[in-house]
Formats: structure tokens, sequence, C-alpha cells
């Protein structure tokens, strides 16, 4: 049996269903023009009952723009981003504003082709990670004519404007909180810092924190392809068979960190008395671990949040300010920092 043929609906279905006008059913589903309540409620039931979505890419020819925020970000897999897709989402549901999603995977080329292709349908806003981006992808957004607001990082001069935290400064507190404690003899584990510029500025900050104790780095390792908790565990082990005297392991992710933890727990470490860890952004989905990882709080759904935000607040109005919204990370101590 072959499927029936189909073709879109139109205005005019709506208006046969609805028994009044294709103008006045344009009128209402603008939600412009003084329509009667009876029959903005005749006409908006048949658009359901039909299944009728309004062409907003043809509306869009006059206003130049859609009702759409492009949001670009490295991953969904890192259980850092869909907790700021949270905070973006909560912010725009109460407008007519809704977020669409472009993956990079911390490629600079394909950070540039994915802003062509979102920015030739006109959005509303963008809303991008991180300051870092090619000469290209920097040109577009600066032409686009529209609000683009770069989140997660501070350390640096937006295109338009900001809002995260400042990782060198994430870094440093880290680092002080560590030696604060009386641990001296430290690891470091993370991912390779070239391509993720939020934990190279992170590290930054922590070694000149050390740096000031008096203290240097004694062993490192670095990573590629994804956060897990088996690459926390084999480097882990890895790191202390190499170098058994460390008693502290700062991770550049909770993920790797907690991965570690549980092979410490395993081997029956002492933790935080023997070593003490720590990681960063104080992922919720790790808070059932045997110990509670000590880490950092990175602000996530408030940055995202606050990043919608001022994409409205720009569309309302076109002087609002823009600049640089710098939030305060937290660190949350666990049961693996020791007490001072």
């Amino acid at each position: 049996m072959t499927r029936p043929a189909t073709r879109p609906l139109t205005l005019r279905d709506v208006s046969e269903a609805s028994g009044v006008s294709e103008m006045t059913v344009s009128r209402v589903l603008r939600n412009r023009g003084d329509v009667s309540a009876a029959t903005r409620e005749k006409v908006l039931r048949a658009a359901k009952q039909l299944g009728y979505v309004p062409n907003k890419i043809a509306g869009a020819l006059a206003s130049q723009r859609v009702n759409l925020v492009a949001v670009i970000i490295p991953s969904m897999s890192n259980m850092v981003f869909p907790e700021v897709m949270t905070g973006i989402s909560r912010a725009l549901e109460e407008t007519d504003l809704q977020p669409v999603v472009g993956i990079t995977d911390y490629l600079p080329e394909k950070e540039e082709k994915v802003l062509y292709e979102m920015l030739s349908w006109r959005p509303s806003g963008v809303i991008i990670a991180g300051l870092e981006h090619s000469d290209a992808s920097r040109a577009m957004m600066a032409a686009a004519g529209i609000p683009v607001v770069e989140i997660m990082d501070t350390d640096g001069t937006p295109i338009d404007a900001a809002v995260g935290i400042s990782h060198r400064r994430a870094g440093r507190m880290m680092g002080q909180a560590i030696l604060e404690a009386g641990y001296r003899r430290i690891g470091f584990m993370g991912t390779q810092l070239g391509a993720d510029h939020r934990a190279r500025k992170r590290f930054e900050g922590f070694t000149e924190a050390l740096a000031k104790g008096g203290v240097e780095i004694e062993d490192r390792e670095f990573y590629a392809n994804g956060s897990a908790l088996a690459k926390g565990r084999e480097m882990t082990q890895a790191m202390l068979e190499r170098s058994p005297e460390l008693d502290f392991l700062y991770y550049s992710n909770d993920m790797i960190g907690a991965g570690g933890l549980l092979w410490l727990v395993e081997k029956g470490y002492d933790v935080p008395g023997k070593i003490g860890l720590a990681g960063f952004n104080d992922v919720r989905l790790l808070q059932g671990l045997p110990q509670k990882l000590a880490t950092m709080d990175s602000c996530r759904e408030e940055i995202g949040r606050r990043a919608a935000e001022m994409i409205t607040a720009r569309l309302t109005d076109p002087d609002a300010p823009g600049g640089k919204v710098e939030l305060s990370p937290k660190i949350n101590r666990g049961d693996t920092l020791r007490s001072r």
C-alpha cells in the first residue's frame, strides 16, 4: 500500500476549518490586530486540531529574524552543559524565544560551520561557550547585528557581552585551599589544555597559587577523548604507582576525580588523611559516592539563566547594557579535603 501524498497545511485550511477569513487567521496566529476572544479561540482550536504550525521563516523575511536563540556549546555528553541549557530554557520559557543547540566538539573549525549555519537562519540572539574563537567566527558574530553572549568564562574580552566565572580565579582559590589544608606534594590530572581553554586557565591559576606558597606540581598527566570514571581510575593508579609520595590529587573535572576516588577507596587509602582529592564543577550526579569529592561550584545553571536574560533584555531595549557579568565560584570541601 502506497503512502498517500501530503501537502503542507496552509492558512486557507485553518480558515476553512474555523469559518473565518485567512486575514483574520493570520492576525490571530501572529497575535496581532483587534480580534474578539471568541474568534481567537475558534481559530486556535482549529489550528490545534489540524496540527497547523505557522511558517515563521516566511514571516521573518520582513523582520529579518526568527524567534530562535542559537546556543553553541562544545558537548552535551559533558555533564556541565545540560545544566547550562536548563538555565537558558527556564529563562526563555515565558517568552516567544526558543533555544536551538549546535555542538562544536571543542573544534574551532566546527564552531565556524555551526555558527555560519545558525546565523543563516537569522536568530534573535547567540549564546556561545567560551571567549576563544577563530577570526572568522568572531567576524560573523560581530557583524550579525544581534545580541551575542559568550558564556562560562570571563578571562578575556567579549565580542558583545559575557557571563561566567574567572577560571584563573577558580584555580587560584583551589590551590590556596589545598595549601591551607597542609598538602604539599601535589599531582594534577586533566584534559589536553590546548583545546579546553577554561581548563587551561584553571591550571594556570592553580599553579600560580602553588608557586606563591613555594610549591610546584610534582606529577601531571593529560588525556583526550572525553571525561569518564574509568579514565580517572586508570590515571590515578598510574600516577600513584609512579609517584607514591603524593599527598594530593587535583583533577580538572569531577568525573575523572570521582573515578580516582573510587579507586583509592577500593585500595584502602586514607582519604583525606593520607591523600586528598579535588575536582571541578560540583556535578550533582556524583552525590551518591561513598565520599563527597571536594569540588567547586561553577554556577552553571545561573550562567545559562543570566545569559538568556541578557538576550531578552537587549531585544526589548537595544540600549540595555552588555559588558561582562562575573559570578563567584564556591569551594565545596566535601569529604576529600581535610579541614585547616
